[in-house]
């Protein structure tokens, strides 16, 4: 993968090898859909960064910097994924956070990957992940810099067929994807998981849930296989229909299909999909 790289605003700067969020995990990130040097949900981005750097006290750089470095890193780019990440930089040893944070920040932009149209059309095979989600509310919601429960539920699958796999929590509830969030429509309503136990408050899903009225709840896996249609959501992939879940078969439904509608004239879905 060719990246453009910077680091606390300085192009092919390199990040300390003491650094806490290479330690420790000790910070958070965001990637961002850059569409022709714009990015359509950068506010939803920007809110869940500080929402998140409240939660951890962790202080984070001038954000105006993080921005002009994300629109040079994006510059050429038709679609670009650009990913912003901040840590609380570089302490003495231990776990114990420095009372006086520097904290750095590294901007890496690539183009955005391809999603093949007929995901959007047709919808997208997923599993069920073996991989359970710990409860940790401290945590839930905020995209912290650590995600290995998201790098072993991936790790279980390698058939390229497969789109996404879903991950559930250990007292029965569908949380999400690896890396989107669920939705799934049951009697006429819209539902999606709460995230306030694991799992993360995606910027796809506070778009959605600005847009249509959502039921905010647990979701057991017997409730979801019942539904009547399922979609995923992601900044970077936008609403994916689900086709199947291991080898029940769903049909991509009206309230999908209106919500990629929204997203193309919005531009967060490449009009060629679908």
């Amino acid at each position: 993968m060719n990246a453009r790289v910077y680091v606390d605003g300085v192009a092919g700067g390199r990040v300390p090898a003491l650094d806490r969020g290479l330690l420790y995990g000790d910070g958070l990130f965001e990637t961002v859909l850059f569409v022709s040097g714009t990015a359509p949900l950068w506010s939803r981005h920007l809110a869940r960064l500080q929402d998140g750097a409240q939660r951890l006290n962790l202080p984070l750089p001038p954000l105006p910097a993080i921005h002009d470095t994300a629109v040079q890193a994006a510059a050429g780019l038709a679609r670009a994924a650009v990913r912003i990440s901040v840590t609380r930089g570089v302490g003495e040893r231990g776990y114990a956070p420095p009372a006086q944070a520097a904290p750095c920040w590294i901007v890496s932009a690539a183009a955005a990957p391809a999603v093949p149209a007929d995901w959007y059309a047709r919808g997208i095979r997923v599993r069920c992940c073996r991989l359970r989600l710990a409860a940790q509310p401290a945590l839930a919601g905020i995209k912290h810099l650590n995600r290995l429960e998201n790098v072993l539920a991936r790790a279980e699958w390698t058939d390229a067929a497969i789109a996404e796999g879903l991950l559930g929590d250990r007292d029965g509830h569908v949380i999400g994807a690896t890396a989107a969030n669920l939705f799934a429509v049951r009697d006429g309503r819209l539902h999606t998981p709460a995230v306030d136990e694991c799992g993360v408050a995606g910027v796809a899903r506070a778009e959605v849930l600005a847009r249509r009225e959502t039921v905010i709840g647990r979701l057991t896996w017997e409730e979801l296989m019942r539904a009547d249609e399922i979609f995923l959501t992601s900044s970077l992939r936008g609403i994916l229909p689900v086709a199947a879940i291991d080898e029940n078969a769903f049909t991509p439904g009206p309230v999908a299909r209106d919500l990629q509608a929204q997203w193309r004239a919005a531009g967060l879905m490449e009009t060629t999909h679908g």
